[in-house]
């Protein structure tokens, strides 16, 4: 994966456009890579594979991609503002796995711009997961005009997540994610970050995982990664259930204000 990162270093093209690129890739659960990733994120290692784990079995697939120069964007400084994750059904470790990766929705932010990188994950010829992660690349511009989001839902925190010294490098380490905006203060101000911030999919895996075994076999789950969630630090968890589903929201111990917003259905 180092490889693929340095060549995301590299300069972009200036004319920015969505690659029709799709790369396939076989994939098995290594149990000690999966085991690494559960002690960082909090997931339990009874039953299937935990919601988000495929995002990570995809990494290095997906970084091939973005690192590519037809990607519109280089890959320090990108930002992780959305989650879409679909669970078609429960997928068992020993399962062999077919991983698609392309990129798409090349769209303004208010922020910058924002492209799309899905992610099918396939059991044979049944897809069994998929996940849509949308990148932010802040200050780029594209032709349109930027779509307005609602507020986020607060919900009333009943427990404290810790996010510990160095979470940015051991989530990078089981990822394969080495953003430098991850992995110390020193190496995330030039991106205009006063400390390091944690991994939108760190964050996301970790409100999963607190929600414990109250997922249906089978669902989708829609993340904004609304404010950064510093490191080191803690947030407040909140989940709030209902007959077909429920929201959850990581919120700032000091103010209530919402960084990580979620619902599940």
């Amino acid at each position: 994966m180092l490889t693929e990162y340095l060549r995301g270093l590299l300069p972009r093209p200036s004319t920015v456009d969505v690659p029709d690129t799709v790369l396939e890739a076989t994939a098995r659960v290594d149990p000690d890579h999966l085991t690494r990733y559960a002690r960082v994120c909090g997931a339990t290692l009874s039953g299937p594979l935990p919601p988000a784990y495929p995002h990570v079995l995809a990494g290095g697939t997906a970084l091939r991609l973005m690192a590519d120069r037809s990607f519109p964007f280089r890959l320090p400084g990108l930002v992780h503002v959305r989650q879409r994750i679909t669970v078609r059904r429960p997928v068992g470790v020993t399962e062999p796995l077919t991983v698609r990766v392309h990129a798409e929705r090349l769209v303004p932010h208010r922020r910058g711009a924002t492209v799309d990188l899905v992610t099918d994950v396939l059991v044979g010829a049944e897809e069994v997961w998929q996940g849509r992660s949308t990148y932010l690349r802040r200050g780029a511009t594209v032709p349109g005009a930027a779509v307005d989001e609602e507020p986020p839902e607060p919900v009333p925190a009943t427990a404290y997540v810790v996010v510990p010294n160095g979470i940015g490098r051991r989530y990078g380490a089981v990822s394969g994610d080495r953003n430098p905006i991850h992995l110390s203060a020193a190496t995330a101000r030039p991106f205009g970050y006063r400390t390091a911030i944690a991994h939108g999919m760190w964050s996301a895996a970790r409100c999963l995982a607190a929600l414990g075994g109250r997922l249906p076999d089978a669902y989708t789950v829609e993340v904004r990664f609304v404010r950064p969630v510093r490191v080191p630090g803690r947030a407040g968890f909140g989940a709030r259930f209902d007959g077909t589903g429920g929201v959850f929201a990581l919120s700032a111990p000091t103010d209530d204000r919402v960084l990580v917003a979620g619902s599940w259905a």
